[in-house]
């Protein structure tokens, strides 16, 4: 499965979320790393759903931009 990650430019590095996992965030000093802690957080979240006997859905965000003029 493909999830979207938002990521965003902090005072200290990166942080990031994925709208389709509540709650499933991380951080990282470099785009690179935080994504590859994210990575890892997606994967800890589903593990923990899957224990818990809790249904995973699929990813239904999508990402786009619109142009408009200022």
């Amino acid at each position: 499965m493909k999830y979207l990650i938002v990521v965003e430019k902090t005072d200290t590095g990166y942080s990031a979320y994925s709208p389709d996992l509540l709650g499933c965030v991380s951080t990282g000093k470099t785009k690179e790393k935080v994504e590859k802690n994210m990575r890892e957080a997606i994967d800890f979240h589903l593990e923990g759903l899957h224990e818990e006997g809790l249904e995973i859905h699929n990813p239904e965000t999508y990402s786009t931009y619109l142009e408009v003029t200022a």
